[in-house]
């Protein structure tokens, strides 16, 4: 990308991006030396972030032809102790020709924007241990939280400890 292109636009994705987001996870997926792991199609993200109530959320950064070169996928998280909506950033990824542009940093504003109009206090993210973007997150004022140990239950504990609930039914809404 050229210096004197202009720097990205941020908009919310629309259902035309879905094919170049779906990609660019793919690409990430690689990045992140995890290729096979990495299962989503179109029609899981179209339903997900499309459908009549969603929980998942995108934005994408465009070039100056509206092709979506950047994306962040996220959700809303709730703290108990603050007692207000927050929002989780699922995955933020600029690919390789666009970086330096300015699109994950307006990636970010975007989010934090929507987090100060309303009302919520957090804006949080995970990142592998050695991505280069953790001095671009500092820079930002971005603070590493090191308190937290991540936990996941997936795959068989998963479906094991689900066969131990006796809890009713979860809404079909929730």
């Amino acid at each position: 990308m050229s210096l004197a292109s202009p720097a990205p636009t941020i908009r919310p994705a629309r259902p035309a991006d879905v094919p170049a987001v779906v990609a660019m996870v793919h690409e990430l997926a690689d990045y992140e030396r995890a290729a096979d792991q990495c299962r989503l199609t179109e029609e899981q993200l179209t339903a997900a972030l499309f459908c009549p109530a969603p929980a998942l959320f995108g934005h994408v950064a465009v070039d100056d032809r509206d092709e979506p070169v950047g994306f962040a996928l996220w959700f809303l998280n709730f703290s108990t102790w603050a007692g207000v909506h927050g929002v989780y950033l699922e995955d933020l990824y600029v690919r390789p020709d666009h970086r330096g542009t300015g699109a994950g940093r307006l990636l970010l504003a975007a989010l934090a924007e929507i987090c100060v109009e309303r009302g919520y206090e957090r804006l949080e993210w995970w990142m592998i241990n050695w991505n280069p973007a953790a001095r671009f997150y500092a820079s930002i004022g971005a603070v590493q939280l090191d308190e937290w140990v991540p936990y996941r239950l997936s795959g068989s504990a998963l479906h094991g400890l689900a066969a131990q609930s006796t809890s009713a039914p979860a809404r079909p809404d929730a």
